[in-house]
């Protein structure tokens, strides 16, 4: 019954997407993004702390990507959750050098850069969610094409001018993954920290937004799209702390493996 929810829900996503594409007009990329509040430069590096605050996603990626290979550290029962995690952790550590590059000169053909591994990384999280929670085959065919779809909205953007998909290819993860993580059952133990995990993008997105009430309420001192890179690496350094401490539940994997 949960899975045709799920499959229902799938269908109603696809027809949103479709209705949206045929009802509204173009969205371009707002050049005022670009002007960030703290433009402070500091050892020769524009834009210092906006660039220096990507460091954490290269230190988790690259953490996460160790451990997946290291004598199966993360306890991962399908090969499928081995790929998924494998992308998952490379579009983390590749987001350090994407935002970093777009923040020295902040400007469109940068800033494609920037959303590239953020939409791998959205991806990934996604198909690893369909091979817990809704169907191992399932998910594991869908790595692909869902990294595909995630790149193809950036790409679009970039040559149409229109931020329309990508803005969905973010918000559609932001719904589905705390979905699945309350509504499908669990393979894993620890299952709370999917939802601490999405908790924390809503909370980056609004430090973005609000990037100059911050700047200006600490003297200047770190601005709100500094403090989103931050707390946007919080998500990726809780889910590694999750595979760390999950242990599986030996009901699911063994109907998982015998459907």
């Amino acid at each position: 019954m949960r899975k045709r929810t799920v499959h229902a829900c799938l269908g109603v996503a696809v027809a949103c997407f479709i209705l949206l594409m045929m009802v509204t007009p173009p969205i371009p990329q707002p050049q005022k993004y670009h002007d960030f509040a703290d433009k402070r430069e500091f050892f020769g590096i524009p834009n210092a702390l906006n660039v220096i605050s990507n460091f954490p996603f290269v230190v988790i990626g690259l953490i996460g990507l160790m451990l997946c290979h290291r004598r199966n550290y993360f306890k991962l029962s399908f090969q499928g959750e081995l790929w998924a995690w494998t992308c998952f952790y490379v579009g983390v550590a590749s987001v350090t050098f994407g935002s970093s590059y777009y923040h020295l000169k902040p400007n469109d053909d940068r800033l494609v850069w920037d959303r590239l591994p953020m939409t791998v990384t959205f991806a990934a999280m996604m198909a690893i969610l369909i091979i817990e929670r809704i169907d191992v085959k399932k998910g594991t065919i869908s790595i692909v094409p869902l990294i595909m779809a995630g790149i193809i909205s950036s790409v679009y953007w970039r040559f149409f001018g229109d931020i329309r998909v990508y803005l969905l290819a973010q918000i559609v993860p932001c719904i589905a993954i705390p979905l699945m993580a309350i509504l499908l059952p669990p393979m894993y133990t620890h299952s709370m920290y999917w939802l601490w995990a999405a908790g924390f993008y809503p909370l980056a997105m609004l430090q973005d937004a609000t990037d100059r009430v911050i700047y200006k309420l600490t003297f200047h001192t770190v601005s709100g799209h500094t403090l989103k890179h931050l707390t946007a690496a919080m998500a990726p350094l809780i889910t590694t702390v999750m595979l760390a401490k999950r242990s599986v539940y030996l009901e699911r994997l063994l109907h998982a493996k015998t459907t």
